[in-house]
Order: C-alpha cells, then sequence, then structure tokens
C-alpha cells in the first residue's frame, strides 16, 4: 500500500507497473492512494523492492506492508 502526495497518483501508480516483481497495482480511495500487489521468493528480495524501487518513487510519500503466505 501506498501513500502518495497529492497530484501524483497517475504518474506513480504508472511506474509502480513497471517495477520487476509488481503482479497488480490500482489507484484506491481512502487511507491508501495506491495497491499493489507483488511476489518474492525470500525477505531480501521483497526489502530489496520496497526500500530500493517503491520508496524511491517521486511522490510516494510512505508505504505499508501486508506479507501474505500460502499454505
Amino acid at each position: 500500500m501506498l501513500n502518495v502526495q497529492s497530484g501524483f497518483e497517475n504518474r506513480v501508480l504508472n511506474t509502480v507497473r513497471k517495477v520487476d516483481g509488481i503482479e497488480e497495482a490500482y489507484m484506491s480511495y481512502g487511507v491508501y492512494d495506491i495497491a499493489a500487489k507483488l511476489r518474492t521468493y525470500t525477505m531480501d528480495e521483497l526489502k530489496d523492492i520496497i526500500q530500493n524501487k517503491l520508496r524511491q518513487i517521486n511522490g510516494v510519500r510512505a508505504t505499508s506492508s501486508m506479507i501474505l503466505v500460502e499454505r
């Protein structure tokens, strides 16, 4: 989940969709501006995508993650 600076929503959404590992990304209304689904196989991969890719996008103010596991 991403909080985005006002006016940057479309630009950030288009950039997020191009990040390797992102499977889906959508604009949302409410607490978060963008919801993105990504898949990784290690926590290091997850950390890399969040810290070095998503948080570095111009206009991203904050991120929040929910880690889901398959059973």
